[in-house]
């Protein structure tokens, strides 16, 4: 088990290191933001006294290495664009984005298995058919499509939700949080809503295929003939058996919620880390653009590091087939 993690560890810390070296080398054409810094009265002289201050006067590998060395310290520079430090900055909008990624993660985790579940049991149930047909839409449409959709039904036509913004936040300690106003609650609904109704659509639709293959296994069967009633089955038996892949994609679709946060953060205008990337592409502010990109990579090589962790507890074939190898 410990050489298993130790592998796992070094794999990821070997995908940061690439992911870190190839955004850093993007970013090196997105532009020159010494452009946007400097006004039209700029001379030579300023360009190159703030070229050597930010640093951009030095070698590319000499460049890169300080940027690993002082990420791995927490301090990922200052902002070109506020004059701020990118760690301070993001600090302030973690908490918008963690807490859409939550409330998203959880209506997609909870709704995606519910709904695979019952149409898994209830296949050929009217209701049932009417959840996949709707289920369309989430994997069809694209995000930003669905934010603006929402945005015109129940902000223009309907008026009962606000169409951007976070509302009302309360500051506890470090942290900002709309979850304890009637209107951050508000704010949340149609953000969440969007941003999770993709990943809800495949977890249903996989929770739904694997737990229509189950039910046809043989222990299935057996179990109905035992005459064990339909509930130990369903949800002893087979939905037990149904999560061991599910949770590979959900961790996946967890971290994808986090990544793919900044389209609805972008239509919602919702202040959170995505849309601060957004800002920071358009004024080229690097040391912004690299600290997303890397808490980005980050969260994902985490989140896939503990859902191959859980992989390993869930599943005893792994052990038995590592104990075997050994």
């Amino acid at each position: 088990m410990l050489a298993f993690i130790i592998r796992r560890v070094l794999q990821s810390i070997l995908v940061l290191l690439i992911v870190g070296l190839t955004a850093f080398s993007m970013f090196r054409f997105v532009g020159d933001p010494i452009d946007n810094m400097l006004g039209q009265e700029r001379t030579t002289a300023d360009i190159e006294r703030l070229r050597e201050q930010l640093g951009l006067d030095q070698a590319f590998p000499v460049q890169y290495y300080k940027f690993l060395t002082e990420a791995a310290q927490g301090n990922f520079g200052v902002s070109y664009r506020q004059g701020r430090p990118v760690a301070e900055i993001l600090l302030e909008r973690a908490p918008a984005t963690l807490e859409l990624a939550a409330v998203s993660g959880i209506l997609a985790i909870a709704f995606g298995i519910a709904f695979g579940v019952f149409t898994a049991i209830r296949r050929n149930g009217v209701l049932a058919n009417a959840i996949m047909s709707a289920s369309l839409i989430g994997v069809s449409l694209p995000t930003f499509l669905i934010g603006i959709l929402l945005i015109y039904i129940f902000s223009v036509e309907l008026g009962w939700l606000p169409s951007f913004g976070r509302g009302e936040t309360v500051q506890i300690g470090n942290w900002s949080t709309g979850l304890l106003t009637a209107t951050g609650l508000k704010a949340l609904v149609l953000p969440s809503i969007t941003l999770g109704l993709y990943q809800m659509t495949l977890i249903m639709r996989l929770v739904r295929s694997e737990m229509l293959e189950v039910l046809r296994q043989d222990y299935i069967r057996f179990a109905r003939a035992r005459g064990l009633r339909d509930r130990v089955i369903n949800f002893r038996h087979a939905l037990k058996n149904t999560m061991v892949p599910v949770i590979t994609v959900i961790g996946l679709q967890v971290g994808a919620i986090i990544a793919f946060a900044i389209i609805t953060e972008t239509v919602f205008q919702w202040p959170g880390v995505g849309l601060l990337f957004i800002n920071a592409v358009q004024f080229v502010d690097i040391p912004v653009m690299a600290a997303y990109l890397m808490l980005i990579s980050v969260m994902f090589v985490g989140i896939n590091l503990i859902v191959d962790i859980l992989y390993f507890f869930i599943d005893p074939r792994l052990r038995v087939d590592r104990a075997g190898g050994h």
